[in-house]
C-alpha cells in the first residue's frame, strides 16, 4: 500500500503494481504491437514493391515508429493509462498526485521505453522496477508517472464489528467532549481492518488506542475489558449520541420555550404540554400579598376568555395569569 497526497491535501491509498503484473501485461501489449507492426509491414511492402530501397527504408522506420512507439503513446494518452495488456491486467498508468495522465506523461514513457524496453529487451526496466520502492521503472521516473492496481480483492473493510452485548450503555456517562476527529478515525480504521493484521500487531495497536482514548476521556479502561472492545463500545456510544442528536435536531424536534437547547446533549427535547386553565387563585391583598383574613365567600375573580384552541388569552395589560402570587 503507498499513501500519496493530492494538490488538495487528500491522502490516497493506491496499490502500485508489482514486476509480475507489468510484465505480463508490456508482453500482452507487445504481442499485439508486433501483430499489427507485421501486417503493417506487410501491407506496405506490396505497396511500395516499386519503390528504390531508400524509399523502402524510409517507410520501414517511419512504421516501427508509427506502430512500435506512436501506437502505444496514443493507445495510453486515449485510454487515460490502460493499454491493452493493463486492461487485461488490471492495472492503469496515473500521475505521483493520483490524477490521470496526459499526452506528455505518455510521451515520455514511450520515449524512454524505447530504450529500456525495446533495445535491452527489458533487461533495465527490470532492473529499475525491482530496485524501485513502487515498482517504478525509468519511464515512470521521468514521467513522473506509477502504474497501480485497480483490480483489488473485496474485504469486508467497511464493516464495523459490533461490542460485546455485556458492554452495551455502559459507557452513557463517559465525557467524549475532548477526543479528537483523528483518533476517532484512527479506531474505526483499526475496527474495520484488524481482522487483517497480525495478531500480535493489532493487540498492540488496539491497547495503544485504548489508552489514548482513556487519556482523552479521563476515565481509564475498566477491569476484565479487552481494548478492541472497550474501542467498539465506547465508538458505538459516540454514534448513538450522533444518532440522537441528529434526531434531536431535525425538523419535528421540540425545542424549549426559551428558545435555548436542552440542558443534555444529545437527548430529544420532550415536547411541551398542552397548556390547561389555571387553578383559582388566592384572594391577593394589597401588595400582591395573599390575605388570610380574606372571607372564604369572596367573589372570584372573573375567568379569563379562552381562545379557539383551549388555551387561556393574556389579560389586555400584558400580565400572565400563572396563578403564583411572588413574594414580597
Amino acid at each position: 500500500m503507498s499513501e500519496l497526497v493530492t494538490g488538495e491535501a487528500v491522502a490516497l491509498e493506491l496499490r502500485p503494481a508489482k514486476l509480475p503484473s507489468r510484465a505480463l501485461a508490456v508482453l500482452i501489449d507487445l504481442a499485439v504491437a508486433m501483430a499489427v507492426y507485421t501486417v503493417v509491414t506487410l501491407v506496405l511492402l506490396v505497396a511500395t514493391a516499386s519503390l528504390d530501397d531508400a524509399a523502402q527504408t524510409a517507410v520501414s522506420i517511419a512504421t516501427f515508429v508509427l506502430v512500435l512507439v506512436g501506437g502505444p503513446i496514443a493507445v495510453e494518452t486515449l485510454s487515460h493509462g490502460r493499454s491493452l495488456g493493463k486492461l487485461a491486467a488490471g492495472l492503469r498508468v496515473v500521475r505521483d498526485d493520483g490524477g490521470p495522465i496526459r499526452f506528455r506523461h505518455a510521451l515520455v514513457r514511450g520515449a524512454v521505453g524505447v530504450v529500456e524496453i525495446l533495445l535491452t529487451f527489458g533487461v533495465v526496466a527490470c532492473i529499475a522496477s525491482l530496485v524501485s520502492e513502487r515498482g517504478r521503472r525509468l519511464g515512470d521516473v521521468f514521467a513522473g508517472t506509477l502504474v497501480v492496481r485497480e483490480r483489488v480483492p473485496q474485504t469486508r473493510s467497511g464493516f464495523l464489528p459490533p461490542p460485546p452485548p455485556w458492554l452495551a450503555g455502559r459507557f452513557g456517562q463517559l465525557d467524549l467532549s475532548a477526543v479528537p476527529d483523528g483518533l476517532w478515525l484512527a479506531i474505526r480504521q483499526y475496527l474495520t481492518r484488524m481482522q487483517q493484521l497480525d495478531p500480535q500487531v493489532g493487540s498492540d495497536m488496539a491497547q495503544r488506542l485504548a489508552a489514548d482514548l482513556a487519556a482523552r476521556t479521563g476515565a481509564p479502561v475498566p477491569p476484565g475489558v479487552p481494548p478492541a472492545a472497550f474501542l467498539a463500545a465506547v465508538l458505538q456510544e459516540r454514534q448513538a449520541r450522533e444518532a440522537r442528536r441528529a434526531f434531536a435536531g431535525g425538523p419535528h424536534a421540540a425545542m424549549p420555550r426559551d428558545g435555548r437547547p436542552s440542558a443534555t446533549a444529545g437527548t430529544p427535547v420532550a415536547p411541551a404540554p398542552v397548556a390547561s386553565a389555571p387553578a383559582p387563585t388566592p384572594f391577593a391583598g394589597p401588595g400582591g400579598m395573599p390575605s388570610s383574613s380574606a372571607p372564604s365567600a369572596a367573589p372570584s375573580a372573573p375567568s379569563a376568555p379562552s381562545s379557539p384552541a383551549g388555551s387561556p388569552v393574556e389579560p389586555a395589560d400584558g400580565r400572565s395569569r400563572t396563578g403564583f402570587a411572588p413574594p414580597a
